[in-house]
């Protein structure tokens, strides 16, 4: 049996979750759109979900717009502002060079269109400091871009504290917490003004997300100042055309609400985890890449020494299935650009391999199995 240690790309559906999607697809299957009976009912299902997501990062409902998931969330916020920026002549955007291709080919599509995309290395620990993106602050920066959590490394960056930073400023903070969304519930909380969400990393179906545009006291409650980058309806707040779809919608909702129920028993249970695997691998030689006092407990990068991650992964695809990266990139067998832009050196860079779980999908983990498939691979001494 292959044990999934790949959760950082997708989860599995809970059943829980299966249920109530199934149960909005079946027996409840009306267009919240539509103007009868069928449609009122999903249409204030809706609503419910709604306030509830909203409410689990401390922003009212109508800051809260559904979406396919995290990556259109970040263009909608990222492409979205754009046209402000243009009119305002602030065209300077600081961002990592660790984040997502989510936020960076957008980024590097507005750089195409005469922004100034700035892009901070954050170092070996893979962590920015509020200070280093402060000091890089111009008069004429529209937008600061920085995920929560490392999609390779588990690493958190300080997306709290900088927002409370940047709330005397003019320029917007925009945060992709597809993977830090239910896990580090406290900083999403803070007063940030753009947050990506994505559902399927937390046991709701892949295909939804959510995208919060929060008020700023400091701007006269007006949220960021966001145009439409598609068009077609303008079902959400004229954000985000095309009919939602309601049982995705409503398995999101009940995700996050299980999520949330269960996190206290998540956590520990991804930390006990966490322990057994790096004790089972004791006997090999391996990095640990990233900072590890601030990292979520169900993500770490493992560089192997001597080696090559790609003949790793062939030893391992009978024991446990991992990556080397980003699922969005994991095909293109090159180093991580994540690893790279932290100043490891090479070998660890293009050694790394991802290993992520969500604990209950992982209760078969064999790590003695383990150590021996990686020890085969070269003699340890």
């Amino acid at each position: 049996m292959v044990t999934y240690l790949d959760a950082a790309a997708t989860t599995r559906v809970d059943q829980r979750v299966a249920d109530v999607v199934l149960h909005w697809m079946t027996a409840e299957f009306g267009n919240a759109g539509s103007r009868h009976e069928y449609g009122s009912r999903a249409k204030r299902a809706v609503e419910r979900a709604r306030e509830y997501l909203a409410s689990t990062v401390d922003a009212e409902p109508d800051e809260l717009i559904f979406t396919s998931g995290a990556t259109e969330s970040n263009n909608i916020a990222l492409l979205g502002l754009a046209p402000y920026g243009e009119r305002s002549g602030r065209r300077h955007i600081i961002t990592s060079a660790i984040e997502h291709k989510a936020v960076l080919e957008p980024l590097q599509h507005l750089a195409g269109r005469g922004y100034e995309v700035e892009f901070l290395s954050p170092g070996p620990s893979g962590r920015l400091t509020v200070e280093a993106v402060m000091e890089r602050l111009r008069p004429d920066t529209l937008l600061v871009s920085l995920m929560h959590v490392n999609n390779e490394t588990g690493v958190i960056q300080p997306v709290a504290e900088l927002a409370r930073e940047l709330q005397s400023t003019g320029t917007y903070l925009h945060v992709d917490a597809a993977q830090g969304y239910g896990k580090v519930p406290e900083d999403l909380t803070a007063p940030i003004d753009l947050i990506s969400i994505s559902g399927h990393k937390i046991g709701a179906p892949k295909g939804v997300g959510a995208l919060v545009t929060r008020r700023r006291e400091a701007m006269d409650d007006e949220r960021p100042p966001l145009e439409p980058i598609m068009f077609g309806g303008g079902q959400e707040r004229k954000l985000r055309p095309g009919t939602l779809p309601v049982p995705l919608i409503m398995g999101l909702a009940e995700a996050a609400r299980i999520f949330d129920a269960e996190r206290v028993q998540w956590e520990k249970a991804a930390r006990d985890l966490r322990s057994r695997l790096l004790a089972g691998l004791a006997s090999t030689r391996f990095r640990i890449n990233g900072d590890q006092e601030h990292v979520v407990p169900h993500i770490i990068n493992l560089s192997f020494e001597d080696i090559d991650a790609e003949a790793l992964l062939v030893a391992l695809k009978d024991v446990v299935a991992v990556a080397t990266g980003s699922a969005c990139t994991s095909a293109s067998y090159t180093p991580s650009h994540v690893l790279r832009a932290m100043g490891l050196p090479e070998e660890a860079a293009s050694n790394g391999l991802r290993f992520s779980w969500f604990p209950s999908q992982a209760t078969d983990l064999d790590v003695e199995e383990l150590a021996r498939s990686i020890a085969k691979l070269r003699p340890y001494s």
